[in-house]
């Protein structure tokens, strides 16, 4: 006998939670229960493209739903998850987890009074490139992050840290796995009303060191890391679902090549530089298959509440540091 399927629903049908919506529908495992949407209009378009309900209330959503997606804009991530938790609804709420720490403790502490799942949505980490490095960099020393968009308006109810940086907070948390001994931010505000442009250095207690740099002020887009450890250098590409790297056993092999005259000094080229296997895959997907998963299987996810407290906290410390050094000014 089939296990039933899991209801989902989603708050907010904006320019992301309209990914929500279409990938619930066609997940095997879970079905669209209905939406929450305060634009008429666009409730409207979202039901009638994938033939589910519209809830006047989030009371209503939680108690039509057994897990919901929170796709709301940051600051009101806690006012939106508190009811759907009350209710006894699993939620998955997109990043960053609440815009302050004490919302963030409130929403697992309700979590865990009504026996709910929580899973934030660092998407990055259901990224085909991230298994890879979850593999791979096992002593990560030394790290750089660039992670790049053009402006636009949505997400700037909060900062380029807790926007975009807050990615790459989650992803080297994940891989360096110490704790922070210190951080040094700068931040520029350009257009916004706070920092549209960060980078922070992170010295672990280990002694890795991670750079990241995030700004939403580009004409580009970039989300890319670079890994370097005692055994090899890695580069990778999020957006492309791509990249390469260098092992230390393949330098030493060129050494011995051009000792013995098999290769010319200098020659660069015979390095064996290695192109990364990567099986891609849409990341939201693959996040929300898991959510359903573990809603179902009644497990923690991947990406858990906790460890989007985690990156919250380094996020904030970030954000305050430069706010206080704009006040210094």
């Amino acid at each position: 006998m089939a296990s039933p399927k899991i209801r989902c629903g989603v708050a907010g049908v904006g320019s992301l939670g309209q990914h929500h919506a279409r990938i619930y529908a066609a997940l095997p495992g879970a079905v669209l229960a209905g939406i929450y949407e305060t634009s008429d209009t666009r409730a409207a378009e979202i039901c009638a493209k994938f033939n589910c309900a519209r809830f006047a209330t989030l009371d209503e959503l939680g108690a039509a739903c057994d897990a919901v997606s929170v796709v709301v804009p940051t600051d009101r991530h806690a006012a939106v998850a508190l009811p759907l938790l009350a209710k006894k609804c699993h939620v998955l709420i997109e990043k960053p987890l609440c815009a302050s720490l004490a919302e963030a403790e409130q929403v697992l502490a309700a979590a865990q009074a009504h026996g709910c799942l929580v899973q934030v949505g660092h998407i990055e980490h259901f990224n085909p490139v991230m298994a890879f490095l979850e593999k791979n960099a096992d002593e990560p020393r030394y790290i750089t992050a660039e992670r790049l968009a053009p402006y636009q308006t949505r997400g700037t109810e909060v900062g380029v840290v807790l926007d975009l940086m807050i990615h790459d907070i989650g992803i080297v948390l994940a891989l360096v796995k110490s704790p922070i001994a210190k951080i040094d931010s700068v931040g520029v505000t350009v257009l916004s009303k706070s920092e549209d442009i960060a980078n922070a250095r992170i010295q672990f207690q280990n002694g890795c060191v991670a750079n990241l740099s995030a700004s939403r002020m580009s004409t580009k887009k970039a989300r890319e890391i670079r890994i370097f450890q005692g055994n090899a250098y890695l580069s990778l590409d999020f957006m492309n679902q791509a990249g390469h790297l260098v092992k230390k056993s393949d330098i030493i092999a060129y050494g011995l090549k051009m000792k013995i005259g098999l290769v010319k000094a200098g020659d660069l080229s015979a390095i064996p530089v290695k192109q990364i296997p990567i099986e891609k895959g849409e990341p939201l997907a693959l996040e929300l298959a898991h959510f359903v998963e573990s809603v179902a299987k009644a497990k923690q996810p991947k990406v858990g509440g906790r460890l989007g407290l985690s990156a919250l906290e380094v996020a904030i410390a970030i954000t305050e540091q430069i706010r206080n050094a704009d006040q210094n000014r």
